[in-house]
């Protein structure tokens, strides 16, 4: 799939995992993505859970899913902040309903299970996914069937499971 001039919405919060986040920002930079690093504040910087920032360069209110083609998310604690943003969740869903690609890693797949429960979606219900091992029964409780495998695509949503599965 061609993604040259895709544009993507990159969601960060404090204590995201470094790789998860910036190796697919690089990967898709160098393949003529237009990316968006968006957090909860415009201008807020975001640590990683070893220091490296990320700036956000717009909030999640302040944009729509209608601006991109895609919205992804990396793991570490990141999702944990993410999944209790009522407007990181509502552009999740509304951009899952247009049918935009939603990528989420490790434990970015936690926001998948807020979003269905908030929005009623079906992002993790009644579909295979996986993500990191300590999320799998939360994604299980949540009625996914967890696969425990690089990554699974089913539709429109991309779940990952670990930095060493990046390449995927």
């Amino acid at each position: 799939m061609p993604v040259e001039g895709k544009r993507v919405a990159v969601l960060v919060e404090k204590f995201y995992e470094d790789l998860e986040l910036w190796y697919p920002v690089l990967r898709l930079r160098e393949a003529g993505c237009q990316l968006t690093i968006v957090g909860p504040k415009a201008g807020e910087t975001y640590a990683s859970k070893h220091g490296y920032p990320a700036k956000a360069e717009a909030s999640a209110a302040d944009v729509k899913a209608a601006d991109f083609d895609a919205i992804m998310f990396p793991g570490g604690f990141s999702p944990d902040f993410l999944r209790i943003n009522p407007p990181t969740l509502q552009l999740v869903a509304d951009a899952y309903r247009a049918g935009k690609v939603i990528a989420a890693i490790c434990h970015g797949p936690q926001v998948l299970i807020s979003v269905d429960r908030r929005q009623r979606t079906d992002l993790v219900r009644g579909r295979n996914v996986t993500g990191y091992a300590a999320v799998e029964d939360d994604l299980r409780n949540a009625g996914g069937e967890y696969i425990d495998t690089g990554a699974v695509r089913v539709g429109s949503v991309v779940t990952g499971r670990c930095p060493d599965d990046l390449p995927e």
